[in-house]
């Protein structure tokens, strides 16, 4: 009995090791890098800043009288 006993747990050991002998491959692909574009337009903001600017120049004047002129 002892004999069958042994005989069934090393079997069972055998199933236990093969089964937790496992192999994992992981593969690298080379990373291709390409270059990237990018066209901003800013003259939106260049306008309006501008319009501001002068739109407060332009308000300025509006309130100045001008005398008339000497001759």
């Amino acid at each position: 009995m002892l004999k069958n006993l042994s005989l069934l747990f090393g079997a069972a050991l055998i199933v236990i090791l093969q089964a937790c002998n496992s192999r994992h491959e992981v593969q690298v692909a080379p990373v291709e890098i390409k270059p990237i574009h990018i066209t901003i337009d800013v003259n939106v903001r260049v306008e309006r800043a501008l319009e501001d600017f002068f739109g407060d120049i332009d308000r300025a004047e509006e309130k100045i009288e001008v005398p008339p002129a000497v001759e």
